[in-house]
């Protein structure tokens, strides 16, 4: 009979909260509790498809700086009309059938979302955004809050950072379409992107995967430009560390860029009396400065070094931007696998570069020499029949591995960049890969005066009607040991 009693105490004890509630008719426990848990509805602040861009711009925001888990669960399209800034240990979940659309009730503005701490070069930590379809609606603008950073979804100065389930269709030709700089431990997986520019840029960052992208981008696809035009990134170093996989390039009558970028950079410390142009780098007072003109071509002489502390200054006619405190004098991008990638687009497949022209100088004469590292390219599928370079590089790079591809009239080719004296030793190694050219293929073009390049291929088939596989030296030097037809021994 004792146990009895417990049993139908310990019943009444846990059942009492239900009953009090259903007598009286309310959930509201229910509600408080899934807010001190850290969930809460946009719609509770006012977010709705029905209100105009600028009252969905503060409802959002009030909901957003609450933290934890923000929800916009109710259908429609809700019109934003300003940047949302984010703060940490924050997500943002978006329902089915739910679209942001941005409007310029109040002008044109340049990010849907941007971490708080981008404003200050303060780190924010664990954000992610879920299930957002983005209509950029032609509102388009290249910078606001931070010199360079231009991402319709941008993150700058940022850990842990998730963006999942994002579609964007519309994005048009001055920003980009996501854009994160200074970051650790980024995951970017299952995108859609179609527009006009960059479809993902990264600047300077450690640990990356970017994977389940489909691109339609009449720009670059995915760009990692540690070194970039002075316009397009905030600040400048390596990208390191990296897995991109499972991504389309899909076809598109006009287009420029490639699926992928890879430029890199040098620069040296400022001195009285150099020459320097548009986007060029120095290194002055234990800061980073940079040259922030206009893409014409034209030459400075600077006799005054550049020791302000934020912000831009001009002294003798050039208009000196700091960019950052932590000094490097070298940029570019080490340690990535390309994995299952599907290029439907005829154009160049992956580019390591030196920009050199009126919009960018990467590297400054005389600077340490960069050198990228370590890259994959693991079951890389060309889908298009049209001539073109599978791999361009006119910077160094000591090891490229092609693996499990599957290669048409795509050769591996190497050019020359002003100013840069020594170009080191490359070693490409390729195994395990289909040949589906017809004739004679060229593989690997070297137009570099003493670049001396090691070509090592093997177990490989050969699919294309008489192929023969050739190399080109030039004025370098190309080493080979290959099974394939031409080029055996």
């Amino acid at each position: 009979m004792d146990k009895i009693r417990i049993i139908l105490l310990l019943c009444f004890v846990l059942c009492y909260p239900t009953i009090i509630n259903a007598k009286n008719g309310s959930n509201e426990p229910q509600k408080e509790n899934l807010v001190q848990k850290g969930f809460v509805d946009a719609s509770d602040f006012g977010f709705s498809p029905s209100a105009s861009g600028k009252e969905n711009t503060i409802a959002l925001q009030k909901a957003v700086d609450k933290g934890g888990s923000i929800t916009v669960s109710t259908p429609g399209i809700y019109k934003v009309a300003g940047t949302v800034y984010v703060g940490s240990n924050t997500s943002l979940i978006f329902g089915n059938n739910v679209s942001l659309k941005k409007v310029n009730e109040e002008g044109d503005f340049t990010h849907v979302f941007l971490n708080k701490g981008a404003l200050s070069k303060t780190y924010n930590e664990h954000i992610s955004i879920e299930g957002l379809n983005l209509i950029v609606n032609g509102v388009d603008k290249a910078m606001t809050e931070v010199y360079g950073l231009r991402g319709q979804i941008a993150f700058f100065y940022v850990k842990d950072l998730k963006i999942e389930r994002f579609r964007c269709y519309d994005f048009a030709s001055v920003q980009f379409c996501v854009h994160v700089c200074t970051f650790e431990d980024l995951i970017i997986d299952d995108i859609i992107i179609h527009g006009k520019k960059d479809g993902i840029h990264l600047g300077r960052g450690n640990r990356f995967t970017i994977r389940n992208g489909v691109f339609k981008c009449f720009d670059d696809a995915i760009a990692l430009n540690a070194n970039d035009y002075a316009t397009s990134n905030p600040e400048l170093g390596w990208i390191t560390n990296g897995l991109i996989e499972n991504c389309y390039d899909l076809y598109e009558e006009e287009t420029v860029g490639n699926f992928c970028r890879l430029p890199a950079g040098a620069w040296i410390d400022w001195k009285p009396g150099m020459e320097v142009q548009q986007s060029d780098v120095v290194i002055s007072n234990g800061r980073l400065y940079r040259v922030q003109m206009q893409p014409d071509g034209k030459v400075y002489k600077s006799l005054t070094p550049p020791t302000h502390e934020k912000g831009s200054k001009v002294l003798d006619g050039i208009n000196w931007g700091m960019v950052q405190e932590d000094v490097t004098y070298t940029a570019g991008v080490r340690n990535v696998t390309f994995r299952d990638i599907f290029l439907e687009k005829p154009r160049l497949g992956f580019e390591f570069r030196f920009g050199y022209g009126p919009y960018n100088r990467s590297y400054y004469p005389g600077a340490e020499i960069p050198i990228p590292k370590q890259f994959t390219f693991d079951n890389i599928q060309v889908l298009y029949d049209e001539p073109t370079d599978l791999i361009s590089v006119n910077t160094p790079v000591d090891v490229l591995t092609i693996c499990n591809s599957s290669i048409k009239d795509n050769k591996i080719s190497f050019y020359e960049t002003p100013d840069l004296k020594d170009y080191l030793k490359t070693q490409i190694n390729i195994y395990g890969c289909s040949f589906n050219n017809e004739g004679v293929f060229e593989l690997v073009k070297n137009c570099v005066n003493g670049k001396k390049i090691l070509l090592k291929t093997s177990a490989n088939i050969e699919l294309g009607t008489n192929f023969s596989a050739t190399v080109v030296p030039g004025k370098g030097e190309i080493i080979v040991e290959s099974d394939l037809t031409g080029l055996k021994d």
